[in-house]
């Protein structure tokens, strides 16, 4: 009963108006203090700009982890070298290559970063129109995310210097790369395998081709400055009660990932273009075995050699993400609703057309929100193919 009671809370539209104005409001709050960082520490030292704005990013980045770890309690489940992982893993730069097949990876993702304690310096490749974006995509730009056209003549460059900066970091940071381009579907994958027959390339089961000159113009400015890829593999198993989505994890429903990690020190990986662009590749291909292995046999090594086998580890929450979170609703929550009640029961038309306003863009912006991990509005793959491919 009490269970039941619970779980009707955690569904109810009035529990996800709070969580929306705790999140979007805190968020406008770290935005402005990043911007005011930005206009005056930057000037002066970017290594003190960066390790500052590491506390104002992890502050809006682990509410989200929060909504993984302790509002839904889903669990993680990695398969990685027991002696690696605390010797390694949050300890140095790192290049994260994940596979791109559902909508919570990135979610997924971040639950290990804030696992190894690296969460603040979680950084990804974006397309440029997020950049506008209140909140989530302010925070990026200043948190120096690579933001990209989609166009590789114009993002070259781009990717150049701001993978150099980002390798020049103070502190550990991870760049997190997804090659496919987009989530996969049966429409996209069909595509992709038709592109591989045309060029002669491997042909994937469970992955998108991989799109290889953005993984080729980043490692150069890594070299001598990150020390590993970590290739990872996200699966979740297929006879799962819950779906994995975005909206899954805010209704409070629990979902379950396997994600198998590989640390490769950087001078493995060749330094030709054509040695990089066949590394890539190979590496989907594994890939590609390891998660036949593990949907057909619940194991990542049925069908593959010389691939490290891990026994699963599974990690603890940490209660940072809890009392960062439980910390912004007394901040915002409690003032915010005292606010709306009194427009809303003011007894004039016009306070009250306010509040309904201030509501209703509140579930805009979360619909929005849920929306960036919507499978069915990714992007189609073979986009600019020509210049991304």
């Amino acid at each position: 009963m009490h269970s039941s009671i619970i779980d009707s809370i955690k569904r109810s539209t009035l529990c996800h108006l709070c969580l929306a104005i705790i999140f979007f409001t805190s968020g406008l709050i770290i935005n402005f203090g990043q911007l005011i960082l930005y206009c005056t520490v930057r000037l002066y030292s970017k290594s003190l700009y960066r390790k500052i704005n590491w506390y104002l990013s992890y502050s809006l980045h682990s509410q989200l982890v929060f909504l993984g770890e302790w509002w839904s309690s889903s669990k993680v489940i990695i398969y990685v070298d027991k002696e690696e992982f605390p010797k390694y893993f949050g300890k140095e730069h790192g290049y994260l290559i994940m596979n791109h097949a559902y909508e919570v990876e990135w979610l997924l993702g971040w639950i290990i970063l804030e696992r190894v304690k690296i969460l603040g310096n979680a950084k990804a490749y974006c397309k440029k129109a997020i950049q506008y974006m209140p909140v989530l995509g302010w925070n990026w730009k200043f948190s120096e995310f690579v933001f990209l056209e989609r166009n590789f003549e114009k993002d070259k460059k781009n990717i150049h210097h701001q993978v150099g900066e980002l390798s020049d970091h103070p502190d550990p940071m991870w760049l997190v790369l997804y090659p496919e381009g987009t989530r996969f579907n049966e429409e996209k994958h069909k595509a992709s395998v038709e592109f591989a027959r045309k060029h002669n390339q491997p042909e994937l089961k469970y992955h998108l081709l991989p799109r290889t000159k953005g993984f080729i113009a980043s490692l150069p400015a890594m070299r001598g400055k990150v020390p590993a890829v970590y290739d990872c593999l996200l699966v979740f198993k297929e006879d799962d009660p819950v779906e994995p989505t975005m909206r899954n994890i805010l209704m409070g429903k629990s979902v379950t990932a396997h994600l198998y990690f590989r640390r490769i020190p950087l001078e493995e990986i060749p330094e030709s273009e054509e040695g990089m662009d066949k590394f890539l590749k190979n590496l989907f291909v594994i890939k590609d075995k390891m998660k036949e292995g593990f949907l057909k046999h619940g194991d990542f090594f049925k069908y593959t050699e010389n691939v490290p086998r891990y026994e699963p580890l599974v990690t603890e929450r940490r209660y940072f993400t809890l009392l960062n979170t439980v910390g912004w609703s007394l901040v915002v929550l409690i003032p915010m609703i005292s606010y709306l009640f009194k427009l809303l029961f003011s007894g004039q038309l016009v306070y009250f057309s306010i509040a309904l306003g201030i509501i209703g863009t509140f579930f805009f912006l979360l619909q929005n929100l849920l929306s960036m991990s919507d499978i069915k509005k990714s992007s189609a793959y073979g986009t600019n193919s020509k210049k991304s491919n």
